[in-house]
């Protein structure tokens, strides 16, 4: 389509426009896709793929924005034009086509197509030129509203939260104690390393405090996740990323909440959870099913419990170390020489196992512990099931819990499991196994599967006393 001598004189004589820099390769929509995979527990780098970009855009994108959203998941509202709707126009102008007739193409007012062209338009050339993607470019750009951070404007509420989360610890009398000289590194602290000390409130207990000591102060109100905001998000100018030390947690990134759900045991799947279990089981009415766990000492010492549900019968898993334990250095994902890495526990369960009769191998319950990641070797070599407790849930496995407790009276916490031997482990067994249990009708664990045993259908299993 030509230009007007009007419009070519007035070129003429106008300076060169000034281009505000090239469009990026990617758009609102790029975001929006990301920020959903985000959302969906994938990885920066995975959800970057999902959103048709590379995995270092996607790792960039979360870090800017501290592991938060950084656009809005709604759609834009109708009165604003859409991509497809911008290579529509672009399409229709190139191909001469005026501005009315763009607009009743694409069933817009013209003044809407108008202002597009002119607002919108490439200036790199020096010229008005209408390109899709620069066009969205700089509509996206303009839809921009940036907001100053109320901690930004506010310099009584940021000393205030910057205090109660960072703020040096003191003595009773009144003297700062500085703590641990703790380097910030741009990440989470590393186990078994010391932490910055500081107040360390957490932001929840910050916003709810200031309408205690300011219940008159409207300006002196803050939510929750606008401290949160003020750390993870770049740019936001309010708190320095470091504070993110001071949290609880300690996480210099936010975490999206369906990650962290999906980081439990990979060996655990729901088809062996205690969920799954028999109810048999929880009702103690059938012997065979058996709870487990491993009580640690000294060094990374252990000993193996398995204790039968019905009749509190216990036996104790030697789990010697490894050669080379405590003169090797530690290979990271090597065999485990304190001698309690899956391999060695499933063979102990495996070794006691196979000298009960069947009707006593009916079920084992265990926590989430990753010495139990063979379990699915053990169910083929033993028929044992296996079932795993849910997280941070012990009383699951009452029984053993229990049991442990009075094991550490010969074992007490702190000392080194490694020095006993097998026929100390049976001894104590032994000894637990004889004593009467309110429980039982003050028989003994022994006599009650003795009983057990004798009321049984199968012959030629020798007892246990």
């Amino acid at each position: 389509m030509g230009h007007t001598r009007q419009q070519r004189a007035v070129w003429a004589l106008r300076a060169r426009m000034r281009s505000p820099g090239h469009p990026p390769g990617w758009r609102r929509e790029h975001r929006r896709r990301f920020w959903e995979a985000i959302a969906h527990g994938l990885s920066s780098e995975d959800a970057g793929a999902a959103a048709g970009l590379s995995s270092a855009v996607g790792t960039r994108w979360f870090r800017e924005g501290g592991g938060m959203r950084t656009v809005s998941p709604a759609d834009l509202s109708g009165r604003y034009l859409s991509f497809a709707e911008r290579e529509e126009v672009a399409i229709l102008r190139a191909q001469g086509c005026g501005v009315r007739e763009i607009a009743r193409r694409a069933d817009r007012s013209p003044s809407t197509i108008s202002r597009e062209l002119r607002r919108n338009a490439a200036t790199r050339s020096g010229r008005l030129e209408y390109r899709a993607t620069t066009a969205q470019w700089h509509a996206d750009r303009r839809a921009k509203r940036p907001k100053v951070a109320k901690l930004s404007s506010n310099d009584n509420l940021h000393r205030y939260v910057q205090d109660r989360l960072a703020g040096m610890i003191t003595a009773p009398d009144g003297t700062r104690v500085l703590g641990p000289n703790v380097r910030w590194a741009s990440r989470r602290h590393g186990r078994r390393q010391d932490r910055r000390w500081a107040k360390s409130w957490s932001p929840e207990q910050i916003s709810n405090r200031l309408r205690v000591d300011f219940p008159d102060d409207q300006s002196m109100r803050i939510s929750h996740e606008a401290i949160y905001q003020a750390l993870y998000v770049q740019g936001r100018g309010a708190l320095r990323r470091e504070l993110t030390a001071c949290l609880r947690t300690g996480r210099a990134l936010r975490v999206p909440r369906v990650r962290t759900q999906g980081q439990g045991k990979k060996f655990v799947t729901p088809d062996v959870m205690i969920s799954e279990r028999p109810a048999e089981a929880a009702d103690r009415a059938v012997p065979g099913h058996w709870e487990g766990d491993l009580i640690l000492g000294l060094d990374s010492s252990a000993i193996g419990t398995l204790v039968e549900r019905t009749t509190r019968f216990t036996m104790l898993l030697y789990l010697p170390r490894m050669e080379g334990h405590g003169n090797e250095p530690r290979v990271k994902n090597g065999p485990a020489l304190a001698g309690h890495g899956a391999k060695a526990v499933r063979d102990a369960i495996a070794q006691s196992i196979a000298t009960l009769p069947e009707q006593l191998r009916r079920s084992l319950t265990w926590d989430q512990g990753a010495e139990l990641a063979q379990h699915a070797q053990l169910r083929i070599d033993t028929g044992l099931e296996v079932y795993f407790c849910d997280p941070h849930s012990p009383w699951e496995r009452g029984t053993n819990e229990n049991t442990n407790g009075l094991l550490r009276q010969y074992f007490p916490k702190g000392t080194d499991l490694s020095k006993h031997s097998v026929d100390d482990l049976a001894a104590v067994a032994a000894a637990l196994n004889g004593r009467p249990r309110k429980t039982l009708g003050w028989k003994s664990p022994a006599e009650a599967l003795d009983q057990l045993l004798l009321s049984s259908q199968q012959g030629g299993v020798a007892t246990t006393t």
